[in-house]
């Protein structure tokens, strides 16, 4: 695939699937807007990348402003990547409310704050991409997992409306759902689990990839298991 000359945005790009998107995506010739909530790395990123961190993307104003800032910095904005979100276990019983609203902020809310942030711009651009990250978990929940399937099943019903009102606009809006992505925290908490069997967030991101390229254009208001052999 070829990427080159096209602008993208990755939130949550600190974490193990937003730095193998980035990766992945520079790999194919993108210029990136890495956006986090943790502070921008010190060194000075490679050409073709700007960091921008310390962002709040459950912030209506501080997504607009950041969206701004990309589209003021590269002149253009051709695909927003929304991987922005966190995880909690915690069963019903003994469990809190704020537990359902952090990751309702955390997995929607960032989705949402970022696609109403960078959607001028990528009507701009005539043929924008969105691709957000939901999660296989959505569909059938297991114990302890309803506040995040909950707000990853927002994820898909944010996906599959965006997608019919931008469909006669030139942008398409998909999701990818991952199940167990291979990562050195997971690894941690599940120590006894056949690693084999989860996905690489590369993996992942080359479904991504596929997505924000011209021959996804096609595709639209999909949510496309990413599922390994779990």
């Amino acid at each position: 695939m070829n990427l080159s000359g096209k602008v993208l945005v990755i939130t949550g790009s600190g974490g193990a699937l937003g730095q193998a998107a980035a990766a992945i995506l520079r790999g194919y010739g993108a210029a990136l807007a890495l956006i986090d909530h943790g502070a921008a790395p010190s060194a000075a990123p490679p050409a073709g990348v700007r960091h921008y961190g310390g962002i709040d993307l459950t912030q209506e104003a501080a997504a607009r402003a950041a969206m701004e800032r990309v589209f003021k910095d590269a002149g253009r904005l051709d695909g927003l990547i929304n991987i922005a979100g966190g995880f909690q276990w915690e069963e019903l019983a003994g469990g809190t409310l704020k537990s359902w609203d952090s990751m309702y902020r955390l997995n929607l809310c960032t989705a949402v704050a970022s696609c109403q942030a960078a959607l001028p711009y990528l009507l701009q651009a005539g043929s924008g991409r969105i691709v957000n990250v939901g999660a296989m978990g959505a569909g059938n929940a297991a114990r302890g997992m309803g506040a995040y399937a909950a707000s990853k099943a927002g994820v898909a019903k944010l996906t599959e409306a965006l997608a019919d009102e931008l469909k006669d606009r030139g942008i398409t809006v998909n999701a990818i759902l991952p199940s167990t992505l291979d990562t050195p925290k997971d690894r941690l908490d599940m120590p006894k689990a056949d690693f084999t069997r989860w996905v690489a967030p590369a993996e992942a991101a080359e479904v991504i990839a596929f997505l924000v390229s011209d021959a996804a254009r096609a595709v639209t208001g999909a949510l496309i298991p990413v599922a390994g052999r779990v």
